[in-house]
């Protein structure tokens, strides 16, 4: 079983070959998507309005990405699993970013980390790295700032804060990133940028010119409908189906049809009989 690694992102660029992404929080669900093929499981600190609900991903602790992460990597048998480092966990300095960063790979077995920002987390960024740590970089629509955006707003639409992008995606490059995803920016921009780095980029609402998507998992299976972001394709409806099968045994129990004689163990009569 072929095992991906930072390798094959670069490999997969060079050779024009797409690379697939999911969220995955779970054992369950990262065997099935093992199976299915894809490639990066990441995960993201999404789980704190996907799993845990909460109102965005700003109460996600380490402890709960830790938790998921060795959830995750014990399903994944040939994909690259990457973990979210969540808000606080790399903002305070670098030494403390550099030991959360390496819990994810000692404790909870993940491949690499990912981390949001840009020329804010420089000196992060280049401390996790020559700790031999490798990271995926996040620009465009960072969700841990999404009270300094004022809400979840596409990125990079005027011509300085298209030319930020463009500085810090090179700069990422530059410090050793091995992907960085781009998430809410104009598909074009995102072209662009992706022709002018070595290292893959991976759209989450950022078009089709990007080297690799991703998606939240509940979103593409239609089992989180709380929010539907328009970049979202629902290739399944799994909700529905849910509901269903859930409102179709809760009937069954109500009136004693499950569980059937099939479902049940043998006692002899003697036995039974020997007990009243």
């Amino acid at each position: 079983m072929t095992k991906i690694t930072t390798s094959t992102f670069k490999a997969h660029k060079m050779n024009n070959e797409k690379i697939t992404v999911l969220t995955a929080y779970d054992y369950s669900m990262a065997s099935l998507l093992d199976q299915a093929g894809i490639e990066c499981l990441l995960v993201g600190d999404s789980l704190g309005m996907t799993m845990l609900g909460y109102e965005d991903t700003l109460s996600v602790t380490m402890e709960d990405m830790l938790h998921h992460t060795k959830a995750v990597k014990r399903g994944a048998k040939s994909a690259m699993v990457v973990a979210d480092m969540p808000f606080l966990s790399y903002h305070i300095n670098d030494e403390e970013a550099v030991r959360n960063a390496g819990r994810f790979l000692k404790e909870a077995g993940a491949h690499a980390i990912k981390l949001e920002g840009g020329i804010n987390i420089k000196s992060r960024i280049q401390a996790i790295v020559a700790a031999q740590i490798p990271v995926m970089g996040h620009l465009g629509l960072t969700p841990q700032s999404v009270n300094m955006f004022g809400g979840f707003k596409v990125q990079g639409k005027s011509e300085k804060q298209a030319r930020q992008l463009i500085e810090e995606a090179k700069m990422l490059e530059e410090l050793g990133c091995f992907a960085v995803v781009l998430e809410c920016v104009p598909a074009k921009l995102a072209k662009l940028i992706s022709e002018q780095l070595t290292i893959p980029t991976i759209g989450i609402g950022a078009g089709n010119g990007c080297d690799g998507q991703v998606l939240v998992i509940q979103d593409m299976l239609g089992m989180f409908t709380d929010l539907t972001p328009k970049f979202v394709k629902q290739y399944a409806n799994l909700k529905a189906s849910i509901i269903e099968a859930a409102t179709l045994y809760a009937k069954e129990v109500k009136e004693g049809s499950f569980p059937e004689e099939k479902h049940t163990f043998k006692i002899d009569d003697d036995v039974i009989n020997k007990l009243y």
